[in-house]
């Protein structure tokens, strides 16, 4: 009898130990851009050997969809890869809540084409006719070229949707403040979709984060004012000469504290910031990769 209540002894105090445990772990919710979800689960995945005891929950859905959660106060850190606008902040600040901006590091936001599309590369100002509502070039003759594959040689335009801080960057860079859409873009809700569809349609045109990048599509030279080309790489993001280089952002709830803290500096350290170069951005300083 003694045996059996040291044994059942035994077993409670290890449920109670492994839910006390349990009680115990730190969750740190994570959410919002596409473009940012791939190196923000990968930080999540290394950080569990480093604070094993602080789990890190992630979840794309776009820069919207990630700010949304910060002004609503269900999310820990928010990833943009656009700024908050004054409007967002200010309705998160009469929410309780107050954004605070961290730059983790830099973006190429690159033009995707077909295999086969024979350009090498574009100006802003062909972009723009592509892309804007009164726009001009509908048809790649417009561009002066011929498309291998591309029967109707109509440009099959493909963004992202407009929740998408890839989507909100894009127009601003490329389409002015006040600049538009053109209608009938195909509007995609990743940034992988966006090249997966390029890859398959001889016809299209596509721009998306140059981490998305595959041996099967075409990165576009781009060039702006006249002036000298630049292809998209984590060398010209740092460095900001290729004409669509952008920060990516995350946002915390006031300036991080505890493991919020420890985690956010921990991305910025030497270890975080070769994950986010290994994963193909530019990391926000010189580092030392092995």
């Amino acid at each position: 009898m003694k045996i059996k209540v040291i044994i059942a002894s035994s077993l409670l105090s290890a449920v109670l130990v492994t839910a006390m445990s349990a009680h115990a772990r730190t969750v740190i919710q994570n959410k919002g851009s596409d473009t940012l979800v791939n190196v923000a689960q990968a930080w999540a995945e290394e950080y569990q050997n480093v604070a094993p005891e602080v789990a890190i929950a992630v979840s794309g859905g776009g820069s919207g969809t990630g700010i949304a959660a910060m002004i609503n106060g269900t999310v820990d850190i928010a990833n943009a890869s656009r700024k908050m606008k004054d409007k967002e902040v200010k309705m998160a600040q009469d929410r309780g809540q107050n954004p605070v901006e961290h730059v983790v590091g830099y973006d190429a936001l690159a033009v995707y084409l077909h295999s086969d599309n024979p350009i090498k590369e574009l100006s802003i100002s062909q972009l723009k006719e592509i892309y804007g509502r009164d726009g001009k070039a509908k048809n790649w003759s417009d561009i002066g070229v011929t498309v291998p594959g591309c029967k109707n040689n109509v440009i099959v335009v493909v963004s992202r949707q407009n929740n998408s801080g890839t989507y909100a960057y894009f127009k601003k860079a490329v389409l002015g403040k006040k600049g538009k859409y053109r209608s009938g873009t195909l509007d995609m809700h990743g940034s992988k979709d966006v090249v997966d569809l390029v890859e398959k349609t001889p016809c299209a045109i596509g721009y998306s984060g140059l981490a998305y990048a595959t041996d099967h599509v075409q990165l576009v030279c781009i060039n702006k004012d006249g002036n000298a080309c630049v292809n998209p790489s984590v060398a010209t993001a740092v460095d900001r000469s290729y004409p669509i280089a952008r920060p990516l952002f995350m946002y915390t709830n006031g300036e991080p504290q505890g493991e919020i803290k420890k985690y956010m500096d921990w991305i910025m350290s030497n270890t975080g910031q070769c994950i986010i170069k290994k994963k193909g951005y530019a990391p926000m300083k010189t580092v030392d990769c092995k």
